[in-house]
């Protein structure tokens, strides 16, 4: 798959595409409803699947509150290239770009840089400038430039839209098991991994420190059962992926007074070779890209009176991490 960022780089010969219009955020099973019909469209007609997507989020630009994002544009060009897109365009979205008519954006993106031939849209899409424009105009504006217009009926579950807004409340209330419902997959956070106060090591418990994007939306505090991936399935999408069993700690370590919320990983059964080493040097982990992703929440964060009560706790932690996870595999 190929990214093309803003509207000069897509080549003059692109040929004919069927297009999808939207953030995509999280490429969700409500998202996927819309892109596989696409990708079987394009298909059909021998022409590339193309998406277009923005950056920044739209409401960044003009003024809206910004919701926290379920993936960052690394993590979602690789979401779409799993479904079957044959291209991304991001399209940096500026004051300029805002204030389009819906006329100017079907004109100068789907007519003369992409060449659609179908567009494939959630039936609740809008755009040009504050969202002037609906499916019914670009369905119109179809018969004019010669593309046609499939408008997709909302996903649904248990009644429940399958919506980036509905996932977001999951994952903020800890119910990771719901979102990944949402998702059609485990709900993960990336980062490098970084030094944090090495507290863990001491007590037996190393961590692996994320540095989650502030961006990011991050599960409600507490202890999550759950896997930590490996760079190779983000700086080299076709390597192998690793998955390496851990508990998840969100919060701020109340028991030692902390303040800064972090999200560190416990990789299960790695021992070190030396009494200096810790999880991160034994893995090589430090400075590498990872993700964390959520299987299920454990409890909630809690203060412990001291630190002995504390890894009384932490074991019983693994143990019942180790059992979910068991019984994720079986």
């Amino acid at each position: 798959m190929q990214r093309w960022t803003g509207l000069d780089a897509i080549p003059d010969d692109v040929g004919q595409s069927v297009v999808s219009i939207g953030v995509f955020d999280g490429v969700h099973r409500g998202h996927r409803s819309i892109l596989d019909r696409a990708v079987a469209a394009a298909q059909e007609r021998n022409a590339l699947a193309v998406v277009v997507t923005f950056d920044p989020h739209p409401a960044k630009v003009v003024g809206r509150p910004v919701p926290l994002m379920l993936s960052d544009l690394h993590r979602r060009a690789l979401l779409l290239a799993d479904v079957g897109i044959d291209r991304v365009v991001v399209l940096p979205f500026t004051r300029e770009i805002s204030e389009w008519a819906p006329e100017e954006f079907v004109q100068r993106l789907l007519v003369d840089k992409l060449h659609a031939v179908r567009v494939v849209v959630g039936e609740n899409f809008r755009f040009g400038h504050k969202q002037a424009g609906d499916v019914d105009l670009l369905a119109r504006m179809g018969e004019e430039f010669g593309f046609t217009v499939d408008a997709v009926p909302l996903l649904t579950g248990d009644g429940v839209p399958v919506s980036s807004t509905w996932i977001r409340e999951r994952i903020a209330a800890g119910d990771v098991t719901a979102a990944a419902a949402g998702l059609g997959r485990l709900y993960a956070v990336s980062g490098p991994v970084v030094r944090g106060n090495g507290r863990g090591k001491p007590m037996g418990y190393p961590t692996a420190n994320v540095d989650v994007g502030e961006e990011m939306a991050v599960p409600a505090d507490g202890i999550y059962a759950g896997w930590l991936a490996r760079a190779p399935s983000f700086e080299n999408p076709f390597g192998e992926r690793v998955r390496l069993p851990a508990a998840i700690s969100i919060g701020t370590n109340p028991t030692f007074d902390g303040t800064e919320r972090r999200v560190e990983a416990h990789v299960i059964d790695v021992v070190a070779r030396t009494p200096e080493e810790d999880v991160n040097d034994v893995l090589d982990l430090y400075g590498e890209r990872v993700s964390v992703e959520f299987v299920q929440w454990i409890r909630g964060m809690v203060r412990f009176e001291g630190v002995e009560p504390l890894i009384t706790q932490i074991a019983d932690d693994v143990r019942r991490t180790r059992e979910i996870l068991a019984a994720e595999t079986r």
